[in-house]
């Protein structure tokens, strides 16, 4: 899979940009704040329509432009997939909602010119992104975790994506009922129906995360392990609040650092034990008034060498291991869909020593398609350059060096 043209409407500080894009190695180069990672993000909004950067997609539209009663931002994209040339195109509108002089933010997209639901079209452009401040997958809270894995899972399956978003409507029903009955008091036999629903899509996404989370982890670990010239191994530890594994004793959950193997389990297993487990809770989730347990709650954590990176890891090993995890999510996503998905790597090489570039760099020639930002040219050897295109970018314009 690869990009053939990009262009960008009033998105960020790109008020106009309009690029043919070479099926190679790209090096966006120029100073801070001039558009480099902004056009990374572009690229990337189109395969996840989301963004790592901001917590409201109204931060992406640019800044002039809001300034109007009606404000759009438009990223379009014309790629191949396969033997298969695509069209697609995102809008970020912001307009009026009548109240106050308020509005409303909503997005749209089109695939080769017919509209469709988002989570009809998520993944079918896939971009795989490596941002600094990624780190925060590891060293921040669970939710950070959860939704790495919705996004790399959404780009692979329309399925997970349509059954997450309806998983959360159920979930926000069970949890209104769940208040009401507290409050008020009433038959708890009224979640029965609740409980089969979300029982049933959280088996699902559930039994996704267990197949993931292991795959990646044999990807990533045996290039963690390239990287770190064998002196640490590293483990992807999946914590599901509901475990559907069997413990093994009343007593005690298992510890971090013990391997667990729940590929054996069957969707059926895992949504009838979940249900059972809604059940028992059933008391204690109405005195709180809202859902305790469910993949809403899973968790995800990063061992090497037995040490849990999120409390204990150094800067270096949590660069390298998220390296590592984005590399092994680049391959993965090429074993799940047949496609090399586009890679996106924002100022990768400035924290990384000689041997650990040089790895890198032979990985990005084995990728359909590569773009990365630096405001260094001289961190890619003579070799590398002369086979990459160079752009220089400057105040929301990019320009192809001669």
């Amino acid at each position: 899979m690869h990009l053939t043209h990009l262009s960008l409407t009033n998105f960020r500080l790109f008020a106009r940009l309009d690029l043919n894009v070479p099926r190679r190695i790209v090096l966006l180069v120029g100073g801070n704040a001039q558009g480099k990672t902004s056009l990374l993000e572009a690229i990337h909004y189109l395969a996840t329509f989301t963004s790592f950067h901001v917590h409201h997609d109204r931060q992406l539209i640019n800044f002039l432009a809001t300034q109007e009663p009606l404000a759009v931002a438009r990223l379009v994209a014309d790629y191949q997939r396969g033997p298969s040339a695509h069209h697609l195109e995102v809008r970020i509108i912001l307009e009026p909602n009548g109240i106050n002089g308020g509005s409303r933010l909503r997005k749209e997209a089109l695939l080769d010119g017919v509209k469709r639901n988002l989570n009809e079209v998520i993944g079918h452009f896939n971009a795989v992104i490596f941002l600094p401040h990624m780190a925060r997958i590891i060293e921040d809270g669970p939710d950070e975790r959860r939704r790495y894995l919705n996004l790399a899972l959404s780009q692979t399956s329309p399925a997970y994506a349509q059954g997450l978003s309806e998983y959360a409507q159920v979930l926000t029903q069970r949890n209104a009922l769940l208040k009401q009955l507290g409050e008020r008091g009433g038959d708890p036999e009224q979640l029965a129906f609740w409980d089969e629903t979300l029982s049933k899509r959280g088996a699902e996404i559930i039994k996704a995360r267990i197949t993931a989370i292991q795959e990646i982890e044999l990807l990533a670990a045996r290039i963690h392990n390239r990287l770190t010239n064998t002196h640490e191994v590293l483990r992807l530890v999946y914590l599901p609040a509901y475990d559907p594994m069997p413990q093994p004793s009343k007593q005690y959950a298992f510890a971090l650092n013990t391997p667990i193997d729940r590929t054996s389990l069957t969707q059926d297993q895992i949504r009838q034990g979940f249900y059972q487990k809604l059940v028992e809770l059933r008391s204690d989730e109405i005195e709180r008034g809202v859902t305790t347990v469910g993949p809403h709650r899973d968790e995800m954590r990063f061992l090497v060498n037995g040490v849990d990176l999120g409390d204990f890891g150094s800067r270096g090993q949590v660069r390298t291991t998220l390296l590592a995890l984005k590399l092994a999510e680049v391959e993965w996503m090429k074993e799940k869909t047949g496609q090399w998905p586009v890679l996106l790597l924002d100022e990768i090489l400035a924290e990384l020593d000689v041997q650990r570039r040089k790895d890198l760099l032979n990985f990005l020639k084995e990728s359909e398609q590569a773009l990365l930002t630096t405001t260094d040219l001289n961190l890619f050897s003579p070799e590398f350059t002369q086979q990459a295109e160079i752009w220089q970018v400057v105040s929301g314009s990019v320009q192809r060096s001669a």
